[in-house]
């Protein structure tokens, strides 16, 4: 079974960064997709980036060009999701996930993980 787990999430300020982790496990090394997806309060859960096994090709949100980086440590079997000059419009949960379907902002991965909580403070 795929088992994902996020870490990272905390409350930081404005203008400042954070890195999101995911430990995945339960995978094999054939193509794969893996993103990472955010849900604000009262809202649907978007895709943020997303990544194909490899990191020959990535899908960013335009609002988050520039400022996010997705990027994956197979030796370690961990998706990054790095966050700079973070803003309120970034507060949200963020959910990693993995799947062999497309590998685009809207797809369902399939294999999601709990979530972390990305928090900006005024």
């Amino acid at each position: 079974q795929v088992q994902l787990v996020e870490s990272g999430g905390g409350s930081v300020q404005a203008g400042v960064s954070l890195r999101l982790s995911c430990l995945v496990s339960g995978y094999t090394y054939s193509s794969y997709c893996m993103g990472w997806f955010r849900q604000a309060p009262g809202k649907e859960r978007l895709g943020v980036a997303t990544i194909y096994a490899g990191g020959s090709t990535t899908y960013l949100t335009d609002s988050v060009e520039g400022c996010f980086t997705i990027s994956q440590d197979n030796a370690k079997n961990t998706l990054y999701l790095q966050m700079t000059n973070l803003e309120r419009g970034e507060a949200a949960i963020y959910y990693c996930a993995l799947g062999a379907g497309p590998c685009w902002l809207g797809s369902d991965l399939g294999d999601w993980g709990q979530g972390t909580q990305g928090a900006v403070s005024s």
